[in-house]
């Protein structure tokens, strides 16, 4: 038997007016997830519980059942596991966006989507002027980069806005603060990183480039999530499952690194709405050739939320189920088990991440079929599964 699990990053919603009172998911024409979600038993899944950050790094964890309140350090840290960065004891890194700001106010979280090449510019351009031997920018995919400090005087003990929750604020007013006294030279010290980095940044060539072509610039640094090196228990040793994970952005891929399985790149696949859907299910069904388990995780469903984009959103629903889901139930070869969900709600209203349970689905041999006949975020918590939390996923579908 092998198994899959289909993430569509931020996929949940709510209901919307111009909709009828429905949900994007529930508008899409979608019928690869409705065949699982008819086929097998349907529920909701609380993947963001009190206590942790609303962010995709705690929800994702979360979907393959790890302990969150044992494992979980920071987004930073499992971005620089993701580039093969090994950190020390005195070492924390952050998750450091390019983000625009116009007239001191949060515009844009992404840096209008920078390319990786502008971005990498970018980042090369604060290690020229800020690098030292305890300050480090790593250029990642676009506006998802890092920033690792060096030295027994810093702490990860930070408070933080997520820069994807923090539209039309002014950034000034939001900056990084310190949750003990311990902290406050760190949360200083970033601070004056981010402030200096406006002035590299909103002059530098690339930025200049992009003004005159009508596009965002990413003129100011913001940098999140600090951590020291997390500690995950395998995941073949966790659930006697070979697995692997195919996705385009390095926070899923660090948790793959900590976790011991295959991280399966696909030409192509960018994270965003121009990602190759069809590559991304052929690696799956390839990868399944000697793993257990496939994680075949989608960005872009995430990122057409966080820009607020009702009919992108529908889009990339839609393209995701027929170009990813259908193209690899359609051409695998064997037996299997499928699972549907996202990670977490991101309400093209809001732009931002809720704690809303969200919606699953599972189907294959030997699992039953309940009443649900369609998967979205009314039917699904209808279902037989109830209301999962923790690792109750992972083992009903292993069962």
């Amino acid at each position: 038997m092998k198994y899959i699990i289909f993430l569509g990053d931020g996929m949940a919603d709510e209901p919307i007016e111009s909709l009828g009172g429905k949900t994007p998911l529930q508008a899409a024409l979608k019928p690869n997830m409705d065949k699982i979600a008819r086929e097998g038993l349907s529920g909701s899944f609380l993947t963001l519980p009190d206590g942790f950050p609303t962010s995709s790094d705690v929800a994702n964890l979360s979907v393959l059942g790890y302990d969150l309140a044992t494992c979980y350090t920071g987004r930073g840290p499992l971005e620089a596991g993701a580039q093969g960065i090994d950190l020390a004891p005195n070492q924390i890194a952050l998750r450091c966006n390019l983000i625009t700001v116009l007239d001191g106010v949060i515009e844009d979280y992404s840096g209008g989507h920078i390319s990786n090449e502008d971005a990498a510019e970018l980042m090369n351009a604060m290690q020229e002027k800020f690098g030292s031997d305890k300050v480090r920018f790593y250029p990642g995919v676009s506006y998802r980069n890092l920033l690792i400090l060096t030295g027994d005087e810093f702490s990860a003990d930070l408070d933080y806005a997520k820069p994807d929750s923090s539209h039309g604020l002014k950034y000034a007013e939001i900056l990084i603060s310190p949750k003990n006294p311990a902290a406050t030279y760190t949360a200083d010290f970033v601070n004056n990183l981010t402030m200096r980095s406006k002035d590299i940044l909103e002059s530098h060539p690339v930025n200049l480039r992009r003004k005159a072509k009508g596009e965002l610039p990413a003129n100011l640094i913001w940098p999140w999530s600090p951590g020291g090196k997390p500690a995950l228990i395998p995941f073949e040793e966790k659930y006697g499952k070979k697995g692997a994970v195919i996705s385009a952005v390095d926070v899923i891929f660090g948790i793959a690194h900590f976790a011991g399985m295959e991280r399966i790149k696909v030409a192509g696949a960018t994270g965003f709405v121009d990602t190759n859907y069809e590559g991304k299910a052929e690696a799956a069904i390839k990868a399944l050739e000697k793993n257990d388990f496939v994680y075949l995780h989608v960005e872009a469903i995430d990122e057409v939320g966080h820009m607020g984009d009702l009919p992108l959103k529908i889009k990339t629903i839609e393209d995701f189920d027929r170009r990813c889901v259908g193209h690899f139930m359609n051409n695998f070869k064997g037996s299997f088990r499928a699972a549907i969900l996202p990670d977490h709600p991101v309400p093209v209203k809001k732009r931002k991440h809720t704690r809303t349970p969200v919606p699953v689905s599972l189907c294959g041999p030997g699992i039953n079929r309940d009443e649900v006949q369609t998967y979205d975020e009314a039917a699904c918590p209808k279902g037989a599964l109830g209301l999962l939390k923790g690792d109750e996923l992972m083992k009903k579908l292993f069962e």
